[in-house]
């Protein structure tokens, strides 16, 4: 009993112990959860209309994007297709949860219908892309040439890897066109769609039609807001805040938006750099005087363009070589020769400059065997047929190989990185040989028996050695500049000190005002990724460490946080936003001065009295804004005043326009030629209302979707 009596002591002990179990358990399922849920979130590259996308998700669409993309753009950078790769997901997703909601969808009956008509642009993309696919006849996409490519292709080509590569290649880029000419459709539908909800109507048409057709001349009085010192003009608080409630609009901004100053750094070569490089090219240069092998020399060099050792024209070569080729006497070496045009010290020997050919017409017989024996026997014995008269193409057959005629010119090889010692043998015979002369050329893997057949377009060539290095900092230089410059960033922590002492440092600090995650980058500068993330991480006023960027890893940046803005509405406090409401808020009170002053004028004399300046303005219509050519300003509200106006006479209310306010008297008015077709015109204000109205609508789509663009943390 007393045992009993201990436990029940015990009680509230055990309840408390037992809680505590309970309360872990369920706290570790919550930490779990909670750990899931984080995890989610932080592998999410975005968020469109609600649908959240996973970062390897995006990844497998970007890199099918840009592989794809690259094929008919190749000279779009790796920046430009990840920004249109993310509009064109943007925009696909958009579209399809609206065309949800309304019941839209493409099926496979309505694309194959598409690909059999073959006047689609994404299919004569495919066309341009491989020519197969275009119907001889109709020059139209031909389905069937391209089901037989994407089904039997893989049999066709698959036996080489090359050709095996390719084709999967293409067979990708086609899936991928597939898709989006699907997508295309759907987009198509959705706006044709809009177009059925704006119509227009006769009475429309016709306006439309006079406000075309009907012209004026004026005598014009007008008053330049110029004429007014902005400083007798007093805009308050008050007046900037009415200003801003007008137009607040204007300065939604669709996501968040953070200003920076930074400081930039680029890692430059030194004196001492400069002198050891220009003692090493002084050395060179010794040595392609007196060398016998200029190729050795410049490959010793490090040299940033190899040596040919081929005759070729001037555009073989970078503009700042070029222009010392004419200056030259064949065998003299200049340099070291500075190019600020690529920031190297360059090195030049002409060893050659003659009148060749620039397309040359040959045929050839490569001839191999056994051994070096059996080549020459058999390379002299087609030789010596050649030159007896033997038909070139039968004895080219009996080797396996054409004889055709061929056509060389100096492009195919004169910009080539490097070309093989053979090549170079074939290349100055080519040069070389007289029409319908023929060599037998010894080669690593056999002769080549070679005919020139013809010789065209008889051109300078030279051949050049070049020794071209870039003028780079040195390993010592770079630590010397990075340690500067962490002492400095490390002795400025605060925005303040960071501002003001910069220039003391030999540093100047730059303003970017509208930093967004969607650029990729903080603008102007590029590889600031990293940065950016710092960006929309910090806090307003902090110092950011030193980070690498440029195209070359060669600058440093340090940032400053200098303002936040959350998707919404710029503010007011806003430097750009006040400055831009000063400006209108003091038009329109100059505005008022100029109506006040000129109150009760009722002829161009009186207006000339008040100080206004006369002019001559003809051809106004509603059809384009009146151009007012001594302000340099366009003023749609002077032609939609001037049209109210009777011919004869004088304007009744002053106009406020945009650079001045104007008073006028209408002095011609006529109807220009041309018959009214009610049914033309309103098809015509229709389509002119769906242009403006689509873009609203893709403007506001883009608004309610709630897009959240993280691609800046992980790409």
């Amino acid at each position: 009993m007393a045992a009993i009596g201990k436990i029940r002591s015990w009680g509230p002990f055990l309840v408390g112990v037992i809680g505590l179990g309970l309360f872990g358990f369920i706290a570790g399922d919550m930490f779990r959860s909670c750990e899931t849920t984080s995890r989610n979130r932080s592998n999410r590259v975005g968020e469109v209309v609600g649908e959240k996308i996973g970062a390897q998700d995006y990844q497998s669409y970007l890199e099918e994007f840009v592989e794809c993309t690259k094929i008919t753009a190749p000279q779009a950078t790796e920046d430009q297709l990840r920004d249109a790769a993310w509009q064109n997901f943007v925009q696909n997703k958009i579209i399809e949860n609206e065309a949800n909601k309304l019941g839209l969808t493409v099926t496979s009956e309505e694309i194959q219908n598409v690909m059999k008509q073959g006047t689609n642009q994404v299919l004569i993309e495919m066309c341009n892309v491989n020519p197969e696919f275009a119907n001889q006849q109709t020059g139209r996409f031909d389905v069937n040439s391209y089901r037989k490519f994407m089904t039997e292709g893989k049999t066709q080509y698959g036996s080489n890897p090359q050709t095996a590569e390719q084709y999967n290649k293409l067979y990708k880029f086609f899936l991928f066109k597939e898709k989006q000419l699907k997508q295309q459709l759907l987009a198509s539908k959705y706006q044709t769609l809009m177009a059925s909800c704006i119509l227009s109507n006769p009475v429309e048409a016709k306006f439309n039609f006079d406000a075309e057709k009907q012209e004026s001349d004026i005598q014009l009085a007008y008053f330049d807001y110029k004429s007014i010192n902005d400083k007798d003009v007093k805009v308050t608080d008050q007046d900037l805040e009415a200003k801003y409630k007008e137009m607040k609009e204007i300065f939604r901004i669709p996501d968040e938006i953070r200003a920076i100053k930074y400081v930039q750094v680029k890692k430059v070569a030194s004196a001492a750099d400069r002198a050891e490089l220009t003692k090493e090219l002084n050395k060179v240069a010794e040595n392609l005087k007196t060398t016998e092998n200029p190729e050795q020399v410049v490959r010793e060099s490090k040299s940033n363009v190899s040596y040919l050792g081929v005759p070729v024209t001037r555009n073989a070569f970078t503009p700042d070589v070029a222009r010392q080729l004419d200056s030259l006497a064949v065998g003299v070496t200049v340099g070291p020769v500075e190019s600020a045009l690529d920031n190297t010290l360059n090195v030049i020997k002409l060893l050659s400059k003659n009148t060749l050919p620039d397309s040359i017409q040959y045929r050839m017989i490569v001839v191999g065997g056994k051994n070096n024996d059996e080549i020459k026997t058999r390379a002299d014995s087609v030789y010596n047929a050649v030159k007896g008269g033997a038909d070139f193409e039968a004895l080219a057959k009996i080797y396996g190989q054409s004889g055709e005629k061929q056509w060389l010119t100096t492009s195919m090889y004169e910009r080539a990185s490097n070309i093989s010692a053979d090549d170079r043998t074939v290349y100055n015979a080519m040069n070389t040989q007289l029409v319908g002369e023929t060599s037998n050329i010894p080669m690593v893997q056999g002769n080549l028996i070679l005919q020139i057949c013809d010789r065209k377009a008889m051109t300078t060539k030279y051949d050049v050695a070049v020794v071209k290095r870039s003028i780079a900092y040195s390993s010592e230089t770079s630590n010397e500049i990075t340690n500067n410059f962490n002492q400095f960033v490390a002795a400025n922590q605060s925005a303040e000190a960071f501002e003001q002492n910069a220039a003391k440092s030999g540093y100047q600090v730059r303003d970017v005002k509208n930093v967004t995650t969607s650029q990729g980058e903080i603008p102007g500068l590029t590889n600031t990724r990293e940065a950016l993330r710092w960006v929309f991480a910090a806090k307003k006023g902090e110092v950011s460490q030193v980070f690498t960027a440029g195209n070359n890893r060669d600058e440093l940046i340090a940032v400053v946080l200098t303002d936040i803005y959350p998707k919404g509405y710029m503010p007011l406090s806003n430097e750009d936003v006040k400055n831009y409401l000063e400006q209108e808020v003091m038009r329109d009170k100059k505005a008022e001065q100029i109506m006040a002053k000129v109150n009760g004028v009722k002829s161009m004399n009186d207006a000339k009295a008040k100080g206004a300046k006369i002019s001559e303005v003809k051809q106004i219509s509603l059809a384009s804004p009146a151009f007012i050519s001594e302000l340099q300003a366009q003023e749609p509200a002077l032609s939609g005043a001037v049209c109210a106006t009777e011919k004869g006479k004088f304007s009744a209310h002053p106009v406020k326009g945009n650079q001045g306010v104007y008073l006028f008297q209408v002095t011609d008015r006529r109807k220009l030629e041309g018959a009214f077709d009610a049914k033309s015109y309103q098809s015509k204000s229709a389509q002119s209302y769906m242009q403006m109205f689509s873009r609203m609508v893709f403007t506001e789509l883009v608004n309610n979707a709630k897009v959240t663009d993280n691609r800046y943390l992980f790409f």
